[in-house]
């Protein structure tokens, strides 16, 4: 059941979900939380349907906020508030309204989705493109107890996840941490295996991709070794390998679906590790409404002490093989008068 608003209220709004749901004969509201969506008009689509697809396993009221730019000052400066109402079939399990804000409404969205929001129900906003420097300083971000965003969709990655780590507040989290999920409790599973001391670590996956650093961040600062970071042509992550005492272990993912899991004296073991959809990230997401102290911990580690260790602890490691092998140094020697002689 659709039902579209022109140049509405958010009371109007209010009273046609309450006719919408005796309408379809379920008066009572069984939904969990509510769920803003703050987005454009290009990437609003998506973002609905990722959300729908979650809703089936949280019910919840669905806020899309659509800031309208117009062409004309004349539009510019006239303010207008258009809803869509969908209920029943059209928003899965739960409600969903679409609001479109045009003028200088767009500058007081906080105004509109308020009178929105579930009573004495969790709110979770969801930035998929162009989210805040600091999501807990945005009006939107302050009415709500957990802020999703996502760096992979930033124009630069790698820097928008310095900003999250200077503005990270609790309740933050992102995308391209959940991401990693999978992988973070299959290297956890398979240290468990294992009983060895972990020397080093090396994660590859593709250029300007946030979960690569973030994964090396979580193993640097869990396990307190130098990590290096590799590019490979992806897709996302593909591989991790630590050394240990005991030999390598190497979770290694090169078609982006199926994963190969190496121990050394074990066989070699098949890994389900295929790249989620953005419906299942936010299903993740929506389960826990906690602060997430493992991701504040893994971002306030720091891109730049991830790079300063595995500079300064990657020249001492190369340099062992060398210095032991005296006899080495002589062959060496005998070549150079030959490039010499070759020269001339």
């Amino acid at each position: 059941m659709k039902t579209d608003l022109t140049d509405t209220t958010s009371s109007k709004i209010n009273k046609a979900l309450v006719l919408g749901r005796r309408a379809i004969g379920t008066p009572a509201v069984g939904m969990v939380l509510t769920l803003v969506i703050v987005t454009d008009e290009e990437n609003a689509y998506d973002a609905l349907k990722a959300a729908n697809e979650a809703s089936r396993e949280h019910p919840s009221r669905t806020l899309v906020v659509i800031k309208r730019v117009s062409r004309s000052p004349r539009d510019r400066s006239k303010a207008r508030l258009d809803a869509e109402v969908r209920l029943g079939a059209d928003a899965s399990t739960g409600e969903t309204v679409v609001l479109r804000l045009y003028g200088e409404v767009g500058d007081h969205a906080q105004s509109v989705v308020l009178p929105l929001l579930l009573p004495d129900a969790p709110v979770v906003v969801w930035w998929p493109v162009n989210s805040p420097t600091d999501p807990a300083k945005d009006p939107l971000g302050a009415l709500a107890q957990r802020r999703v965003t996502d760096t992979y969709a930033a124009e630069q990655p790698i820097q928008e996840l310095t900003a999250r780590a200077n503005a990270y507040t609790p309740g933050d989290t992102d995308l391209s941490w959940t991401r990693i999920t999978p992988w973070r409790s299959m290297l956890a599973a398979a240290l468990d295996q294992v009983v060895c001391e972990v020397t080093s670590a090396e994660v590859e996956g593709e250029e300007f991709n946030p979960s690569v650093e973030l994964l090396a961040m979580w193993l640097a600062e869990r396990l307190k070794v130098p990590v290096r970071r590799s590019k490979s042509a992806g897709p996302g992550l593909t591989s991790v390998r630590m050394e240990t005492n005991a030999g390598p272990i190497v979770l290694d993912r090169p078609d982006g679906s199926l994963a190969t899991l190496s121990i050394q004296g074990q066989p070699d073991r098949a890994v389900a590790l295929k790249r989620r959809e953005t419906a299942e990230l936010i299903a993740e997401e929506l389960r826990r409404l906690d602060p997430d102290d493992t991701y504040a911990t893994a971002l306030k580690f720091g891109l730049e002490r991830l790079d300063e260790e595995a500079s300064t602890t990657a020249p001492e490691v190369a340099a062992e093989p060398v210095t032991e092998p005296a006899p080495a140094a002589k062959p060496a020697a005998k070549k150079a008068p030959a490039k010499k002689a070759a020269a001339k």
